[in-house]
């Protein structure tokens, strides 16, 4: 069979779950939005339709890889000439984007966007899908947790209302930027395509898992549930995203067809908590350095943190996040070949996972675009 080909059905195989994933929501998608008779949306239409906006994403990523090692080897050979610069884009380009992690990285990114873009809109959907309303049994879980106590007055007494609200909000923007880069990481900038493919397939496991519980579970957290705890907190870019959110949703549950967004309010489970323990636990098995082990860790913890502290979730969501999280990387690590049930096969050092010649050693621990070794030039 042709390389090419070969290349492809690898590919295909290393994300055979999270297309499986992919496209039993989008099915689910279909049905709901025919038997209750809702709009499909692009969840991030503000800017520029996905369908220009993912592959700008990529190829900028493509070339965060290659203009670094581009620009270290003409400083390494005085070579800055226009002829010069084109014969090293096509000595990096061959060394470092081979058919093979081509394949990879366009399986690994429509794969998971699929997941994602299918997620919101079943999200979306969820309150006309299932009415009910498990906001006060959420509450009744935290006090009973909490001597009766709710869990973020507890956290208002013990940190402040005032500086401690801004750094809490400042996690939430900082989430926001990790997803996407940590997706950047596994599948464009390393040759680990055995972890890469494990994590991304856990983030589409959560997004599954999520948008399953929020059909089954629905409730709003607590800021909308019930704001008065929230209202000695000052503004911060956390209440203008609360306040747009609970916007899009008013005008989603009026009327769909004519709202042009999704509604995005859904308490259980904390999916932020969820992918965060995912790329710990991912991080920790695939053997990061500790240093970067040890900043996933304090970065769940302050996810927890700032999640009830803001109101988003209850701490009944956190639990059951980062169950979703830990079991999406069970899963994920059967499925790409990384676990044999509870034992990790995975080999970091294994040489033969990279796709790079020129940097057999580059994995994970070295995903970002590090300049190359003197030696290979």
């Amino acid at each position: 069979m042709n390389n090419r080909y070969v290349g492809a059905l690898q590919a295909a195989r290393q994300f055979w779950l999270a297309w499986a994933i992919g496209a039993a929501m989008a099915a689910v998608m279909l049905v709901l939005a025919v038997v209750e008779d809702l709009p499909l949306r692009d969840p991030d239409d503000d800017i520029l339709p996905s369908y220009i906006r993912m592959p700008l994403i990529v190829f900028g990523t493509i070339l965060v890889d290659i203009l670094p090692r581009i620009a270290h080897r003409a400083r390494l050979r005085s070579a800055w000439s226009p002829r010069a610069l084109g014969g090293l884009w096509r000595e990096v380009v061959a060394e470092r984007w081979p058919a093979s992690h081509w394949w990879f990285a366009i399986n690994g990114v429509i794969a998971w966007y699929l997941t994602y873009a299918t997620f919101r809109n079943i999200k979306s959907m969820a309150p006309f899908v299932n009415g009910a309303d498990w906001d006060d049994t959420m509450a009744d879980v935290d006090r009973f947790l909490f001597a009766g106590h709710d869990p973020a007055a507890v956290l208002h007494a013990w940190f402040g209302t005032d500086l401690m609200a801004h750094l809490m909000s400042a996690v939430y923007v900082i989430w926001i930027v990790l997803i996407p880069t940590s997706i950047a990481i596994a599948l464009v900038w390393t040759r680990h395509t055995s972890a890469g493919s494990w994590y991304v397939t856990a983030v589409a496991v959560d997004w599954c898992l999520g948008a399953v519980l929020y059909l089954l579970l629905p409730s709003l957290g607590p800021i909308y549930a019930q704001p008065s705890q929230f209202a000695d907190l000052p503004h911060t870019f956390n209440s203008t995203l609360q306040e747009g959110l609970w916007t899009d949703r008013v005008a989603v549950m009026a009327d769909p067809w004519a709202a042009d967004t999704l509604q995005t309010v859904a308490a259980f489970a904390s999916l932020h908590v969820g992918i965060m323990m995912t790329i710990c636990l991912v991080v920790r098995l695939i053997g990061l350095p500790r240093w970067i082990q040890v900043v996933g860790w304090v970065f769940l913890g302050l996810t927890v943190l700032s999640t009830v502290y803001l109101g988003w979730h209850y701490v009944v969501d956190v639990i059951g996040g980062i169950a979703l999280g830990a079991f999406a990387v069970w899963v994920a690590g059967i499925a790409t070949g990384n676990r044999d049930g509870w034992r990790v096969r995975l080999n970091p050092a294994d040489p033969e996972e990279s796709s790079s010649p020129a940097h057999p050693e580059a994995l994970v621990t070295r995903s970002a675009p590090l300049p190359d070794h003197p030696a290979a030039d």
